[in-house]
This record gives C-alpha cells, structure tokens and sequence, in this order.
C-alpha cells in the first residue's frame, strides 16, 4: 500500500499530515510512503528527515498524487487535487462536509473514499484519533496569546515598587476542548477568569481549572448534542442569556470566545451593542471567526478597531501557528486511525462499526456519511 503526504497549498497552512517519527512506524509496517518535496518544511521537518525515516521525497505533485493508494492531507483537497486522485483512492483530511456539498460532490464522482477527520464520533474508543480536540487545544492556548498581546495591561496581579497591579479580567465563553484550554493558560498567567456555556454539564470542568462558572439557566431545553457538543438554542433563550453576559463581558479585561454549532453558523453571543458597553483597550479573540464569528462585528483574518477603543482579533486557523506541535499531534491522530481502518496491509472498511460508519464521506461512488445522508431533503 502506498502513503502519500503531498505539501499543503491553502494559504497560511503550516501544517503536515505525517511526521517523520509517525513514518517511521508506517514503513517498519512495511508500507512505502511517499512525501512531496518541502512538505514538512513549515513545520520544521525536513526532506532529510522523512529519507531517513524510510520515506520517498517525491518533487512532482501530480506523481506523488497519481501512485498513492493512500493520501493524507490535513486542509480538504482542491477540485485539481481530486483530479489527481485515481478511482478508489482513500483520501484521509478534515474536509468538512456538512458545508460544503460541493466538494463531497467531486469526491463522490471521483470515485474517492473520503474519510473525514473532523467527523469521527466523539466515544471512548475514538479518542486517541480525535483530531479536532487537539487542534481546539492548541487554538485555545494560542487565543491567550494573542490577547495578551494586543492588551496593553500584565494579566497577573503584580506588585512592584512603583505600586500594585491588579490581575487582568478574561472571560471566556464555550467551554469545550478549545474553552478550557483557554481558561487553563489564562489562569496560569494569573487572570481571573470567568467561564461561560450553554451546557451546564461543564461547569465542574470550569471550576476546577480555577475559573468562575457563570450560570444561566435554559429551563427545560435540551443544550447538548448526542455526541456532546453545544446545541442551537431558541431565540428566547439566546437573548436571556444576552442580557445576564452583557455585564460581564463590560467588565472583562479579555474575552475569548469559542462556541461553534457542528454544520451551521457561529452563533452570535456579544452583540454589537455589548462591544459599545466595553471600556476602551479591551481586547476580544473570536476563536468561531472561520464560521462567521461568535462577535457581530467581527471581521474574520483581520484586527478591527471599533470607535470605542475595543480591538477585535479574528484568526483564522489557529494551530497553523504553532506548526511543529500541531504536526506532531495530528500524525497521531492520522496514524491511530489508519490502525484502525488497515487490515492485512490494505484498508478495510467496516460499516458495522461506529467510526468507520460516522468517518466516510464518500465510498464507491456514493455518499455513505449517515450524517449527511439524514440532512438532505
């Protein structure tokens, strides 16, 4: 079975699918693997090393493409790139299926077998190729940093000779892998930090990394998914719990915000209004700018800069910013799944089992992601 790593070509991606100590293990396997020229260059991984870990350097995409049996990419593969692909190819990336039926379209008339990094199920056994939650950890130590960069006060409490500095406030709303991250690394930077979600499940979580839960009751509507994400709340309960954050988020030194509906928009939690209430120098990092922002005035890739002094940061693909560690956890991620899906040296597809079933995207020709399948009309 041949292993293709081509070079990622989206703007700003830094990242790469394997690792040399990842293709290592792959080829003491006894599968050859093949990687493009400066794949891993960004992330600081060298051609030298992939040679040495027993992998081809391959300089042509096209050919690296062409030959592979498997290819494992991390950003979703562009419509040339799936002309590439012979029939029957295994492309294994986060492709984000649910918005964007296009792309599964051309992946279903290729022929391709797609299977979907961020549509593994959230169960126990899927843990360790859990890729989304280790990119949302590194996103949401990496918001602190950018916030802290752009406020202009310490976020400890200080006390030199020139007088007492009080902590920085954070507030952080959405307490998934990517919140609690956040909360986790403000905290040790000695903020006081508030946390807010939907689920009421995750304030034990909230409090123990030293954070304050700030709890808004949603009365009887059901606010997690079956597989533990947030759920889309009714309008009424969305403007409740408006009204409770505004006087927080006035108060707050930093905001990190990190809420995201699986398949559907950011939803909006500070309003334009609730921006107007914050003194001037105020920073707020939105986590959800690539889904349109969790902030009405954010502008997603850019740092605006509202009337009333408060700076609004929307980064985009966070974990390309610390390539090296993002590389070296999503290898992981990508190597426990293909143990997973590799029988007798070649991938095998059970659609009996959980993962497998929720992971494809596209299989012979045809749709197959149940997902998918139960949202079409």
């Amino acid at each position: 079975m041949n292993i293709a790593v081509p070079k990622e070509t989206a703007s700003g991606e830094t990242r790469v699918a394997l690792t040399p100590p990842i293709v290592s293990l792959l080829t003491s396997d006894g599968f050859s693997v093949a990687v493009q020229e400066g794949a891993g260059m960004q992330a600081a991984f060298t051609d030298a090393d992939y040679k040495q870990a027993g992998a081809t350097v391959v300089a042509g995409a096209e050919e690296l493409w062409r030959n592979a049996n498997v290819v494992l990419k991390v950003q979703k593969p562009t419509v040339d790139e799936i002309g590439m692909m012979a029939s029957g190819t295994t492309l294994i990336s986060f492709l984000w299926a649910l918005s964007d039926p296009e792309l599964v379209e051309h992946l279903r008339e290729a022929g391709v077998t797609a299977v979907g990094m961020d549509a593994l199920p959230r169960i126990s056994r899927a843990q360790t190729m859990d890729a989304l939650s280790a990119m949302s950890s590194i996103a949401g130590y990496k918001s602190v940093l950018l916030g802290a960069n752009a406020l202009g006060k310490y976020l400890p409490m200080l006390v030199t000779a020139a007088g007492t500095i009080p902590p920085a406030r954070v507030l952080v709303l959405g307490a998934g892998v990517a919140g609690l991250q956040a909360i986790a690394t403000a905290r040790r930077l000695g903020a006081i930090v508030e946390a807010f979600d939907v689920r009421p499940a995750v304030k034990e979580q909230v409090e123990s990394l030293g954070a304050t839960f700030i709890d808004i009751p949603t009365g009887e509507e059901d606010t997690e998914t079956s597989g533990g994400y947030a759920r889309e709340l009714k309008e009424e309960t969305r403007r409740r719990q408006q009204e409770v954050l505004r006087e927080h988020v006035r108060k707050s030194d930093l905001v990190i915000t990190t809420a995201l509906v699986p398949g559907k928009p950011a939803p909006k939690l500070i309003s334009e209004d609730m921006v107007g209430d914050m003194n001037a120098g105020s920073v707020i990092v939105d986590l959800a700018a690539e889904q349109g922002g969790n902030c009405e005035l954010t502008r997603p890739g850019e740092d605006r800069f509202t009337d009333n002094g408060v700076i609004i940061r929307g980064p985009l693909n966070i974990p390309a910013a610390m390539p090296v560690h993002a590389s070296q956890l999503y290898a992981r991620t990508i190597h426990t799944l293909l143990r997973h899906l590799i029988k007798d040296g070649q991938i095998h597809l059970d659609f009996e089992d959980e993962i497998t079933r929720q992971a494809v995207i596209t299989h012979d020709g045809r749709v197959s992601s149940p997902l998918l399948l139960n949202t079409k009309p």
